[in-house]
């Protein structure tokens, strides 16, 4: 098989999915993994796809309004101010003896972060924040099983289940906000979620207010979806009202110098 052969069909796999492993380009491609990831960086050269920890993911539609995955290194730096007040709204939504999930993302990371020495149980498939509240708290820990995806900060395990845990509140963060609803560029957060949707009875989105207006390539879960969504004061009148049209409880918090 020719080079240009197999990047047809490489190709053709990315159009029924949004993410594909090099085990699954395996599955079509007659070619080792060391051929397919030199065919993989080459196609992520030219911009036909983008390169991704494990595989490669569509490539994004380019719009104005678009963004990308941020390792999460890089977003910790993002809007401090406004993740750090959301957080501390977040904490006090949690009870003493409750099980949590809390995603990967670095709002939730500094919402864990006041939780590390309270009595709660926590479900996490972040290793950044698994990897601190091991060395810093005494909270009940639970990690999520399975490969470590350095992108997103994330472990998953491409064929598992749902997890066997179960929760009062999911926190998870937000990569854009719109009116059809949560919308995520990385593929797999957007997998791991739907499973642990499954988990929980309540959903609690931390996003800042930035992440209105944005536009991502995947879609994670319709507004209707979400029961409590905790932001900043610089959210709109108009993406409030879109808001509480859906049905979701609204909860803003306030910057202060406290958080910068």
């Amino acid at each position: 098989m020719t080079e240009a052969e197999r990047h047809k069909l490489m190709l053709d796999l990315l159009r029924d999915r949004p993410f594909a492993s090099v085990r699954d380009l395996q599955g079509v491609v007659d070619a080792s993994p060391a051929t397919i990831r030199r065919d993989i960086a080459k196609l992520h050269a030219t911009g036909a796809v983008r390169k991704v920890f494990g595989g490669i993911a569509a490539a994004e539609t380019g719009s104005a309004e678009g963004v990308t995955a941020r390792p999460f290194t890089e977003n910790q730096m993002l809007g401090v101010a406004a993740k750090k007040a959301i957080a501390r709204e977040a904490a006090a939504l949690v009870q003493d003896g409750d099980a949590l999930i809390i995603h990967g993302g670095s709002t939730c990371y500094l919402f864990a972060l006041l939780l590390a020495n309270r009595n709660v149980r926590i479900y996490t498939n972040s290793m950044p924040l698994a990897a601190t509240l091991w060395q810093n708290g005494t909270c009940h820990l639970t990690l999520a099983g399975g490969e470590l995806y350095r992108e997103p900060g994330i472990v998953y395990a491409p064929h598992a289940g749902p997890p066997d845990f179960y929760a009062s509140k999911f926190f998870l963060g937000a990569q854009a906000i719109t009116p059809t609803g949560m919308q995520e560029s990385h593929p797999l957060v957007v997998r791991e979620t739907a499973l642990l949707l499954e988990r929980a009875d309540e959903v609690i989105v931390l996003a800042d207010s930035r992440k209105f207006g944005l536009r991502a390539r995947n879609p994670m879960m319709p507004l209707t979806r979400i029961g409590t969504l905790i932001t900043d004061d610089g959210l709109t009148d108009a993406n409030h009202k879109m808001l509480m049209d859906a049905g979701i409880r609204v909860i803003i918090a306030r910057r202060t110098p406290d958080f910068s």
